[in-house]
């Protein structure tokens, strides 16, 4: 879908994948080496099951009890995506707002059912922060992501919910929360916010792109609505028992320190950026997801050039708000940095002619 120039269905793994070329991924947003062996064998061991239909309930208790609140404001997906495309079919809206740059996928299910959709376009030269009070008053449902996808800013959850109103469904992508150390600025345990519904993914932190997996949380007739939307047995059985086992207790911690290890890391990447202030590269920041966005002149022949040496990063031009001068980098462990930039290095060469 083009809208504006900007192809809101464009997704990293596409940077991967175009030509079959070996690449070390930096377009893609999973944390690397992932799924654990321990989840691997707990999606393994549910293959036995596979003859009964799903049953949703223990991973929805699971789900319910991580985040303290009852079940009834509980609803599993396949994956967020299946959420927004939930959002946009079964909630009465009349004046949807998208705050962008950010993930286009919201925009996208709204247009298909066919809404349309306002957008509230955050500045470079403004850090990307969001002004609350730049959001009009009639948008009856609000679309933003915290820490949002691809800028990886982190706004303050009070900033957020000073969004709220009576009659307006505010809606929090929180897909990359559990890589912020913790969980700084969440609204997801929130019940005091009107109209707040919280999506959550576990396809990043836990490399489970390929299984489709996450859940919303929300007032419960707002889950009702939704649930009602969705087709019988959304979420398959192997899903389910991913679920629930990341909500356990061993889970939490690990996720805990794999945030704490991306922050180390996104520092280490920072630093080596910051080096090439003098080709140009500028950093939106300060950066608290598991990527960073830079501009550079001439990206999209960077990122060409970052190919042929063996790199995939996310361009950024598909993003309402940004141009080619954008690109998006996964954060990655030291080793696979340090190799990353010495290959920017090469790349930049071209700047510098």
């Amino acid at each position: 879908m083009h809208t504006d120039g900007h192809d809101l269905r464009h997704h990293g793994d596409a940077e991967v994948r175009d030509d079959g070329a070996e690449l070390v991924d930096l377009a893609v947003n999973v944390r690397a080496d992932t799924p654990p062996r321990w989840l691997r064998e707990r999606v393994a061991a549910s293959l036995t099951g596979l003859a009964a239909y799903p049953d949703g309930r223990a991973a929805r208790a699971a789900v319910a009890a991580r985040h303290g609140l009852p079940v009834e404001r509980v609803l599993l997906t396949a994956g967020a995506a299946e959420a927004f495309v939930l959002l946009a079919r079964a909630l009465k809206v009349r004046q949807p707002l998208v705050v962008h740059p950010q993930f286009t996928e919201p925009e996208a299910a709204l247009l298909d059912a066919g809404h349309s959709v306002d957008r509230l376009i955050l500045r470079a030269e403004d850090g990307f922060r969001l002004d609350p009070a730049a959001v009009p008053e009639d948008a009856d449902l609000v679309v933003i992501g915290n820490p949002t996808n691809p800028t990886s800013v982190l706004h303050p959850a009070e900033a957020i919910a000073r969004l709220a109103r009576v009659g307006r469904t505010l809606v929090v992508d929180e897909a990359f929360m559990d890589a912020v150390p913790e969980e700084q600025e969440a609204l997801a345990d929130r019940t005091d916010v009107p109209g707040l519904v919280v999506l959550r993914s576990l396809t990043k932190t836990w490399g489970l792109a390929g299984l489709r997996i996450g859940y919303v949380l929300a007032a419960p007739e707002t889950i009702a609505e939704l649930e009602r939307a969705q087709p019988l047995w959304p979420v398959s059985t192997p899903a389910l028992a991913a679920a629930e086992a990341c909500m356990s207790t061993r889970a939490l911690a690990e996720a805990a320190h794999a945030a704490h290890r991306v922050a180390t890391d996104r520092a280490h990447l920072v630093a080596g950026l910051e080096e090439f202030a003098s080709d140009g590269v500028r950093i939106a920041g300060p950066a608290e997801g598991p990527f960073v966005l830079v501009r550079i002149p001439r990206a999209a022949a960077v990122r060409h050039r970052l190919r042929t040496l063996g790199f995939a990063v996310r361009r950024g031009d598909t993003f309402p708000g940004l141009d080619t001068e954008w690109l998006r980098l996964a954060v990655r462990d030291r080793v696979t940095v340090n190799r990353f930039l010495q290959a920017l290095d090469q790349a930049l060469a071209l700047t510098r002619r």
